[in-house]
């Protein structure tokens, strides 16, 4: 491999995208600074092909201009981007590059998939896969302070170093356990979730703990409160809670205020913020006050969980953990204890969930198995001699 680049200039990153045009496949990961702003603050962009690595200074090169010609290559549909855990990374380049970065492989989800467990540390899979123990000694780095000492570069660069080979031995370990296309599927997951977080400012309220213990007409304040603290947020580029914590969104919804001047009773809403904005929020608060009931959200009903529907999502675990453990694969990345007590609910409606366990691989793996013991058709019992579970 050539060594190390430090690019801090537009000639530089030019020069760089030049060798990195054609590679079939780039890993990366970023640095950023997220508490201070709406859309975290990128600071670096660590790259490595097989033949080349680089750290790229995001705010010096982008004095310079914008990074077209490197968010091209991010984005080519001919170059598989490897990343771990990239949530946060694929929903950054796709604000900056305005478009989702495809195709892309997450080592975190493939590692939950060949046993090595669910959410995986990057540190932790680098050593079981290579016998490396990362330095974490850079860990809580202030990556916005410049400049930035070799030991920095060198830490942040670590991130990517060892992603092309993991994704070598997790390509070949899903191949070998015939799971290369329950991957993709999980990607495809990973995607549309992004999506789901740039998703509209109106249909962000469910994000807010809480939310569905309102009454419909309460979350339909909520939903107009939470809309507009979306957009002026977004507008101030500033954290969400900078203009309105949740706590107190939810207290507006419960209690909605009429007028300016009465939200100044209103605990955890600042001054200065009523100022700026309390005609807006009261304006926010009447116009969802003034829909009718047909527009009001559709608040999930409270659930009341029956002795037996407790039994059989106990017994749902064990066939779960059971089967994971057969199939050595993380239980969690299957099915979560909710999904588990919607399900059994499910049974005196009569009406099938529509769960991920029910879906494509899950459904294969246990979604079938959950509806014959749901069902009463397939009986569980323990092994006498191993003590393990089995199914007639």
């Amino acid at each position: 491999m050539e060594p190390t680049q430090y690019i801090t200039t537009a000639d530089g990153l030019e020069h760089l995208c030049r060798h990195i045009a054609h590679t079939p496949r780039l890993a990366i990961d970023t640095e950023f600074v997220g508490e201070e702003s709406f859309i975290p603050r990128l600071e670096l962009i660590q790259i490595a092909t097989e033949r080349q690595s680089a750290v790229i200074d995001f705010p010096a090169v982008c004095a310079a201009g914008p990074l077209t010609q490197f968010w091209e290559i991010v984005c080519n549909p001919a170059i598989e981007k490897v990343v771990h855990a990239g949530r946060q990374d694929l929903d950054l380049f796709a604000t900056h590059a305005g478009q989702f970065p495809k195709p892309f492989f997450d080592t975190q989800i493939a590692a939950a998939m060949v046993g090595y467990g669910p959410q995986v540390a990057y540190a932790h899979l680098v050593q079981r896969v290579h016998g490396t123990r990362l330095d974490k000694a850079h860990t809580f780095t202030n990556w916005s302070a410049r400049p930035l000492s070799q030991a920095q570069l060198a830490y942040a660069l670590e991130d990517v170093h060892y992603l092309l080979s993991i994704h070598d031995h997790l390509q070949h370990r899903l191949a070998n356990l015939g799971r290369s296309a329950w991957v993709q599927e999980e990607f495809a997951r990973l995607e549309g979730a992004v999506s789901d977080n740039r998703r509209e400012p109106q249909e962000r309220y469910q994000r807010i703990r809480g939310w569905d213990s309102l009454k419909p007409k309460s979350a339909a304040v909520l939903r107009a409160l939470a809309a507009w603290r979306e957009t002026e947020a977004k507008r101030r580029n500033v954290p969400r809670g900078r203009v309105m914590r949740d706590e107190v969104l939810l207290q507006l919804a419960r209690h909605p205020t009429r007028r300016t001047d009465e939200l100044r009773s209103v605990r955890g809403l600042h001054g200065s913020e009523i100022d700026r904005n309390g005609d807006a929020i009261t304006a926010a608060i009447q116009t969802a006050l003034a829909l009718p009931p047909s527009a009001w959200p559709e608040v999930p009903k409270e659930r009341k969980v029956e002795p037996e529907s407790t039994g059989l999502v106990e017994l749902l675990q064990a066939v779960l953990k059971a089967r994971a453990a057969e199939e050595a694969i993380a239980p969690t990345l299957l099915a979560t204890t909710g999904d588990l007590q919607t399900f059994v609910e499910s049974k005196a409606t009569g009406a099938m969930p529509d769960l991920p366990f029910l879906r494509g691989w899950r459904k294969e793996l246990v979604g079938d198995l959950f509806v014959q013991v749901l069902n009463g058709t397939v009986s569980v019992r323990i092994h006498p001699q191993s003590g393990k579970l089995t199914y007639t």
